[in-house]
């Protein structure tokens, strides 16, 4: 499972997050937040936890990769670095010197529905967090000396991500190939040749029209209540100016009508793999219906060594070395179901894919094991059980479902939906979505050296 998808995508952070987390009675919730609104917009979520005392602080925007202007991609993680630059206040890089100071840790993060800055410190220093925080959300300065060694900044990071990576460039060329004309086309870092272009009229523009307190939230989960919470909000964030509503404007998927293969093969590939994408609906976009059914079903056929393609593909024919599944269905657009393969030493790359299909028709012609979905229900909730343990799970997964725009209830409510899940939905959705043109097909390959 990859949580973090803040950066180049991966796992749905919050379906993965609530299969660790979410386990409780629907009475009772999952974090059982509390709720408020400030005066210009701002909204406030509280999740407390006494354990220990500290608090995780996070701001998130509604805004990402996907809301950026044709052309110019790259800019909201751009600008996720120039946050921690100069402000009316505070000098350049001052902002986590203090934090560090006080004994605090923070960072910040990019997807294509959202952008988030966290920080986690003891709960008598959150003022100080908050005051900073609320500085830059409309007090920051850009300037060209300030801009253009941050550009450098993003293209090494570009550079040492995903170019000198092959898996990554493959994960970017077949996102690319996915989605015709969405926007998760592109990738949430950019495209070389379009942050090399982004201009500080480019950037301004961005960050008066994104960076308001009615297009942010704020969550903080630890030893504090809202009660406790609400008078430090509304000093520092409440005083700030509402800025214009800004609705995040997104084009259409069209039908896809024909499958897609992208090969890549780069002589430093050690492992060669094999990935398959379908073009799935996510809560927000497409039938909703299949949701949480195409969830169970990504947990029966392919999370994990218990799994039906794991013990066909590794366990019982010795085809593969690793073999799964994945659904990422929280995305504010549309979402993929995927598999993912790795041949074992002689075992080309050909029979491996040919196995693979044989799988999926398998489950095509004859559905899932009722046996298993009842049993994946059950893992996915029992290993749920420490959700109120962690301060930092709730505050990202309440935060980053908001942020793309879904609600309270899609969090609180999932122990419930997921339990109600059946074989007949499951076997439904597989078919709706499972179709080859609806698919991109990726390979992973090594290339000799020449003379070698």
């Amino acid at each position: 499972m990859n949580f973090e998808k803040f950066y180049i995508g991966g796992r749905s952070f919050l379906a993965a997050v609530l299969l660790l987390f979410a386990f409780q009675t629907a009475e009772a919730g999952v974090f059982n937040p509390e709720t408020f609104t400030l005066k210009n917009g701002m909204q406030v979520v509280v999740i407390s936890n006494h354990r220990a005392p500290i608090v995780r602080h996070m701001v998130w925007y509604k805004v990402g990769a996907a809301d950026e202007p044709r052309g110019k991609s790259g800019i909201a993680h751009f600008f996720e670095h120039l946050m921690f630059k100069k402000t009316t206040t505070l000098k350049s890089g001052e902002f986590s010197r203090i934090i560090a100071k006080n004994g605090g840790r923070d960072n910040a993060f990019t997807s294509h529905d959202y952008t988030g800055y966290h920080q986690s410190i003891a709960v008598d220093r959150l003022g100080i967090v908050m005051k900073l925080e609320a500085d830059r959300m409309r007090g920051l300065i850009l300037e060209d000396d300030q801009i253009e060694p941050e550009r450098q900044v993003v293209l090494e990071e570009r550079r040492s991500r995903t170019d000198n990576s092959p898996g990554a460039k493959l994960s970017e060329q077949m996102s690319a190939a996915m989605f015709i004309n969405y926007p998760y086309h592109d990738p949430v870092i950019g495209w070389e040749h379009e942050i090399k272009a982004l201009t500080k009229a480019d950037l301004m523009k961005f960050y008066d029209q994104w960076y308001r307190p009615n297009n942010a939230i704020l969550v903080v989960a630890g030893d504090i209540t809202a009660a406790q919470l609400r008078p430090l909000a509304e000093k520092y964030y409440g005083s700030l100016p509402r800025g214009a509503d800004v609705k995040r404007e997104r084009t259409i998927e069209p039908p896809h009508n024909a499958a897609i293969r992208v090969t890549l093969r780069d002589a430093r590939v050690r492992q060669p793999s094999i990935r398959r994408r379908y073009l799935a609906p996510s809560l927000l976009y497409g039938e909703r219906g299949h949701v949480y059914p195409l969830e169970v079903l990504a947990q029966v056929f392919g999370g994990g060594t218990t799994s039906t393609l794991y013990r066909s593909l590794v366990i019982k024919q010795k085809l593969a070395v690793s073999a799964g599944a994945f659904y990422d269905g929280d995305n504010r657009g549309p979402s993929t179901f995927g598999f993912y393969a790795s041949p074992r030493p002689g075992v080309g790359i050909e029979k491996l894919e040919a196995a693979l299909d044989k799988e999926i028709a398998k489950l095509l012609d004859k559905g899932i094991d009722a046996k298993n979905v009842a049993r994946a229900i059950n893992t996915m909730q029992s290993e749920a059980i420490y959700a109120r343990d962690s301060i930092g799970g709730g505050a990202r997964v309440i935060g980053s479902a908001l942020a793309a725009g879904h609600t309270i209830a899609d969090v609180e409510e999932w122990p419930e939906r997921i339990s109600a899940v059946t074989k007949e939905q499951i076997d439904a959705a597989a078919k709706a979505i499972l179709q080859i043109k609806n698919s991109v097909t990726g390979l992973l390959l090594n290339k000799k050296k020449k003379g070698s």
